[in-house]
């Protein structure tokens, strides 16, 4: 069990998306500015260099880039978990180092893929990032991705680990989130991963949550974390459904282009993502300017 403050982990933390400028290229001009506009809207912290930051798309001196950036431009003004996981152990640590180095809050990694690790094999791939630097560290686990699904007795022997403090979990069950939470302990920090659950997340057990349509409408969900702490439940389960009326639109065009557009009609452009990822046709801009307009109309509710 670990023995870190763990307190500081709580509430809403956006899943950093990338940012590229007209070329395809890392800007940090846009994510300083995405970074900006984030700071000033309520959210907790920041998850940099997972899924919506196109980790796996992008080199590690292209991730490394990504990071420095955004610790310079919050200047302690938000929590940064930095995700540092890849395929390849080495890559992983190196990573881990530097971000070690840049003074983050936490690391955090997924567990290797494409090779079908074991259990043991994932095992030693999180604790060599986590032996190389002397940070809290966070396990992301989303199988729908990664094609590994922890195992509650890995999970067991993860958190016996001192520096193992919590875990970000992506699935659909949040009886699974509870189990972590129940055999992590009290101290044990846990995010809910999907946003369209956030409510029934912290209903749960989670101490926040960490997601990628977060940085579309992040005061959205800055609210119903507002109404859960208040005690508000039924008013934070209505800001919830409205939001999950909204991911469900996002969801009917290309999720992580769609994302991108609506960020940048809100004032920051953040270019578009990198292929393989599919990108906005001339088909989809009405839905995603739809959506844009009705982000802003609950904004102004608040």
């Amino acid at each position: 069990m670990t023995t870190f403050n763990t307190d500081k982990f709580y509430g809403v933390y956006v899943a950093m998306p990338a940012c590229y400028d007209k070329e395809g290229e890392v800007s940090p001009e846009a994510i300083a500015n995405l970074v900006r506009y984030l700071k000033t809207t309520g959210i907790r912290g920041l998850y940099v260099g997972g899924s919506t930051g196109e980790g796996m798309l992008q080199t590690k001196e292209e991730r490394k880039l990504v990071l420095e950036t955004v610790v310079k431009e919050c200047a302690d003004e938000l929590q940064i978990i930095a995700h540092i996981g890849a395929i390849t152990t080495r890559e992983s640590v190196e990573l881990a180092k530097h971000a070690e180095q840049l003074g983050v809050d936490a690391i955090s990694s997924i567990p290797p893929f494409y090779y079908r690790p074991s259990d043991q094999g994932v095992k030693n791939h999180w604790l060599a990032m986590i032996e190389a630097t002397k940070l809290p560290f966070i396990i992301y686990h989303i199988p729908g991705t990664t094609g590994f699904n922890l195992s509650t007795s890995l999970f067991k022997e993860m958190v016996a680990h001192d520096q193992v403090v919590g875990l970000k979990i992506t699935t659909s069950s949040s009886y699974e989130l509870q189990q972590f939470k129940r055999f992590g302990g009290d101290n044990f920090v846990v995010f809910n991963g999907p946003d369209e659950q956030y409510v029934a997340g912290r209903v749960m057990g989670a101490c926040g949550g960490i997601g990628g349509t977060y940085g579309a409408m992040p005061e959205l969900f800055v609210k119903i974390e507002r109404c859960y702490t208040a005690g508000d439940i039924d008013e934070a389960a209505r800001w919830q459904f409205r939001v999950n009326e909204i991911i469900a639109d996002m969801l009917s065009v290309p999720i992580y282009a769609a994302l991108k557009h609506i960020i940048a009609l809100r004032g920051v452009d953040i270019g578009a993502p990198r292929l393989p990822i599919e990108p906005l046709g001339p088909q989809h801009m009405a839905t995603v300017e739809r959506i844009a307009a009705t982000i802003e109309r609950y904004v102004a509710e608040i």
